[in-house]
């Protein structure tokens, strides 16, 4: 016996909030396969602190979000029974920790900076969303713009670190950015949804974010003695439920227990 699937109603409030709550979540699920795996004992603890913290953020969202669609979906359902094109996270986060694939956990350079892209990206998020006209949706950021601020400063010294370190790093800090770079397009798209969002206080179009985004990003990649890739027409979706190859496999891990035990708890 399997859980069934639940389908999501689309309104424009609550998939604003599923795309953050999605790529948190997402995220967090990769930077928790790197437990046990980190190239010291440090890094092995924050990686996954920051797993921790981007799922708390994720369960704090979903949670919001089962309220306003009015189904009083939880935020284990949210998490765990939906179908694969129900998931808003962005590209970016789904992406395996590398871009040799089939290994794992994968490679350091791609993992941190993609955290440095996407904390960057979260800490410009939650600064706005403090304002949100959703005093629950303001809450929610007060507290998890702390801990991107953490997360991005982290992922900034390792940046720089491995950037302008080794023949061997600068390489794969080079061949990190080429591969990311032309996802990041995804974060400051904004259609219907933002409009929407924007239109009722809920929070920022993406798009709003882009600039001050790509100011602290050339800083960081100047420091690090690495060139800002060129724009690329390329577009990834996954925000809009159009998503890699690699999605069913995170999904086929978290779902697992709760699809195979329903209603499961510990």
């Amino acid at each position: 016996m399997t859980t069934p699937s639940i389908a999501v109603r689309q309104t424009p409030a609550v998939q604003y909030l599923l795309r953050i709550g999605d790529t948190a979540l997402i995220l967090g699920q990769r930077l928790g396969e790197w437990c046990g795996h980190a190239p010291v004992v440090e890094e092995d603890i924050a990686l996954t602190n920051m797993a921790l913290d981007l799922i708390g953020q994720s369960r704090a969202l979903l949670t919001r979000a089962g309220e306003l669609e009015g189904m009083h979906y939880h935020e284990d359902q949210l998490a765990f029974l939906r179908e694969e094109r129900d998931y808003r996270n962005v590209t970016m986060a789904e992406l395996p920790n590398g871009p040799r694939r089939g290994e794992r956990p994968g490679d350091f350079a791609f993992t941190t900076l993609r955290n440095a892209m996407l904390a960057t990206w979260f800490r410009l998020l939650w600064e706005k969303l403090r304002d949100s006209s959703d005093g629950e949706l303001g809450a929610i950021a007060g507290k998890a713009v702390k801990e991107a601020r953490y997360h991005q400063q982290h992922a900034a010294d390792w940046v720089v670190r491995l950037g302008d370190g080794t023949e061997e790093s600068t390489r794969r800090m080079r061949a990190a950015l080429a591969e990311l770079w032309r996802y990041a397009p995804e974060l400051f798209e904004s259609d219907a949804v933002d409009e929407a969002a924007a239109a009722a206080g809920l929070g920022p179009r993406w798009s709003d974010l882009r600039e001050p985004w790509l100011a602290e990003m050339r800083e960081l990649l100047a420091e690090a003695q690495l060139e800002v890739p060129a724009d690329s027409a390329f577009r990834s979706h996954a925000k809009q439920g159009v998503h890699t190859e690699h999605m069913g496999y995170i999904l086929t891990e978290l779902q697992y227990l709760q699809r195979a035990y329903p209603g499961g708890a510990w």
